[in-house]
């Protein structure tokens, strides 16, 4: 990723700084804004993190892959449990804040270039939304039978989403529909990150709800056990285990 595409990155990295005012801006390709939670959750320690990701943590034994470890806060909770843990993202300057915070093992690694190379995981996390980095049904399918050779037996995927349904917002609701007429989930959202004079490159992200989340995972070797999270809330945490 090159420096001025890196926005998710400069982010970050202003905010270790010291800079507080730190302001992700999310664009759809329909031309909706967004203002996501901001850097500040992405540094929070347990003690604030949301009860579902607090229940999730449970969850996780032996060797642990952090895919989109963003600023590191989940890989340096589980390293002081003295967990086997490596960070990945696709940010090279994120990684950098990572590293200067002290998570021990990190690297620069798309998701869609992880692989047994990096060795074999018990538990694979991915927070803050991150089912949504699978990007559609079809890449999903295909990333997790990745997911599934690079792990062991009894693996399991720790991974955010966001059910797209729960919302009463019209442009949410436009856009469900375009995207059913595009032939895409309704969930499936075309977006970039902009922070300051910084973008990202345009990219999928999927949000789906629970029965979508079942539906992808079958034929993929991983089934859905339980779910984390509110009636009220949109936000959950999936438990996905092998079969």
């Amino acid at each position: 990723m090159e420096d001025r595409q890196d926005a998710y990155g400069h982010q970050m990295y202003d905010y270790l700084k010291g800079t507080r005012e730190v302001s992700e801006i999310v664009e759809r390709d329909d031309g909706f804004l967004g203002l996501s939670s901001g850097a500040k959750y992405y540094f929070s320690e347990y003690k604030r993190w949301h009860d579902r990701e607090k229940k999730a943590m449970r969850y996780v034994f032996g060797r642990v892959l952090d895919v989109g470890c963003g600023a590191g806060r989940v890989s340096l909770y589980l390293q002081k449990k003295r967990f086997d843990v490596l960070g990945v993202d696709i940010s090279p300057l994120t990684i950098r804040v990572c590293k200067i915070r002290g998570v021990k093992n990190t690297r620069v690694v798309p998701i869609t270039k992880i692989s047994s190379a990096l060795g074999k995981f018990d538990t694979v996390i991915i927070f803050g939304n991150g089912f949504g980095l699978f990007g559609s049904r079809k890449k999903a399918k295909w990333l997790l039978k990745r997911l599934l050779r690079m792990t062991t037996e009894r693996a399991r995927i720790i991974a955010e989403s966001l059910d797209p349904y729960k919302t009463k917002e019209p442009a949410h609701l436009r856009y469900h529909k375009l995207n059913r007429r595009r032939g895409r989930m309704a969930g499936q959202v075309r977006i970039r990150v902009r922070y300051r004079e910084y973008a990202t490159p345009w990219f999928d992200y999927l949000l789906v709800s629970k029965p979508e989340m079942r539906n992808i995972l079958q034929g993929t070797g991983w089934r859905l056990k339980r779910t984390l999270g509110s009636s009220i809330s949109p936000a959950y945490i999936a438990i996905i285990e092998k079969h």
